[in-house]
């Protein structure tokens, strides 16, 4: 059996499908608002929305500034006039209903479910993340689920990770793994926090060459061969 019993998992890339629950919610929200939704409008909401939560994650800005900033920048950006406010809180709510899930995300769970303890550390918005899990066929495998807004601090802060450990009984850190698909947030923290981490690199991005990573996948289900030590079939 393998030297783990908690893994903390992130959620958004990683079991969750984010891009097709983006471009869904993003395609839904502009027809509930009676605009025309083009194709090429879901690379620039991307790119903007890469840059805020980048900025977030710094520290630079907080996450009311987020909820409408993003879309203050794409109504600027596609010359529209629309309330950023409201359209906010629709487009939230239609990515609360985007389930879709990272191909072996749930049959993965399963298995672990019966050896460890699972636990969500997310930097997503709580009015997306606790409809998502309560609606998804993953929510009932997790034990614990932080979330970045609820608890006041974003991953890589340490501050997210002491939240997460005293929810799951203060374990030594040897014993947890951090499981995510973000070198910047979810690899930097666990390994700042002093815990193993394994990024989740399903597109086989270069690595960053001072973050030790102890262990890189391209497919989920290559983590039963980390945490077992005879690979599962």
């Amino acid at each position: 059996m393998s030297q783990y019993r908690w893994l903390l998992f992130d959620a958004d890339g990683t079991l969750f499908d984010y891009d097709q629950a983006e471009a869904a919610a993003l395609a839904n929200t502009f027809r509930e608002f009676d605009f025309q939704y083009r194709p090429e409008y879901a690379p620039v909401y991307r790119e903007i929305n890469g840059q805020i939560w980048r900025d977030f994650e710094r520290g630079l800005i907080d996450q009311i500034s987020l909820r409408t900033g993003r879309f203050v920048m794409l109504f600027k950006a596609l010359e529209l006039d629309a309330d950023p406010e409201r359209f906010s809180r629709k487009y939230l709510e239609n990515l609360s209903m985007g389930t879709y899930l990272i191909d072996g995300a749930e049959e993965v769970l399963r298995i672990l479910r019966s050896d460890f303890g699972l636990a969500i550390i997310t930097n997503g918005l709580k009015d997306v993340q606790r409809p998502r899990f309560a609606r998804s066929t993953i929510g009932e495998y997790f034990d614990v689920l932080v979330i970045s807004e609820e608890v006041g601090a974003a991953k890589p802060d340490p501050a997210i990770f002491d939240v997460a450990f005293e929810l799951i009984g203060q374990p030594p850190r040897k014993d947890v793994l951090m499981i995510g698909d973000s070198l910047t947030s979810d690899i930097a923290g666990g390994l700042g926090y002093g815990i193993d981490s394994c990024w989740f690199n399903p597109s086989h991005l270069e690595p960053v060459p001072d973050l030790d990573v102890q262990y890189e996948i391209s497919d989920l289900r290559q983590l039963l061969n980390i945490l077992y030590p005879n690979p599962l079939k």
